[in-house]
């Protein structure tokens, strides 16, 4: 194996004593380093941005992926919202991320006041009832357009449908 010299300022040199330590060794922290941003700029100079997500319910956990933004969108309901993004990935899959936020669901006889508040008014009654859930946001993968259909709502899968054969980004000889 070839043997290369990296030359480390007197700054950087607790980096890469800390990357040691956590590599094993500082060889194998450095290669690692080196293809993650390899990886990263060649997807941003084919136009790709690195994405990071929130899934789970409430705080969730947070998941990242190589992609561009094709469309965004939403419906609301008398339950909540539900708010969409579609995109293409590095590898040409379609990531969508669908965030349902504020699902919440009052009294069966209560339905008569998710009508606005002057339904409310003079409604004071101590026999109400209501649950309200934190957000619930899920990361899908897919390998095809296609399989988006059932997924989103209509007008989206046709704003997909049109981004989805632009180029992520054109060069332009000007």
């Amino acid at each position: 194996m070839p043997n290369k010299t990296i030359y480390v300022s007197d700054d950087d040199l607790p980096l890469y004593k800390r990357a040691q330590e956590l590599a094993g060794n500082l060889s194998s922290a450095i290669s690692i380093a080196l293809r993650k941003y390899v990886e990263l700029e060649e997807g941003r100079l084919e136009g790709y941005d690195e994405i990071t997500v929130r899934v789970g319910r409430g705080a969730g956990r947070k998941q990242r992926f190589s992609g561009v933004l094709l469309a965004e969108g939403g419906r609301a309901s008398k339950s909540g919202y539900e708010a969409f993004k579609v995109y293409r990935t590095r590898t040409g899959k379609f990531a969508l991320h669908a965030d349902r936020r504020n699902q919440y669901i009052v009294g069966a006889d209560d339905e008569r006041y998710l009508s606005g508040w002057r339904s409310w008014v003079g409604n004071w009654s101590s026999d109400q009832s209501w649950s309200m859930a934190q957000g619930e946001a899920t990361l899908y993968v897919v390998d095809t357009i296609e399989e988006l259909r059932e997924l989103v709502p209509e007008d989206l899968y046709e704003l997909v449908e049109e981004a989805a054969g632009q180029p992520a980004v054109e060069d332009l000889d000007i």
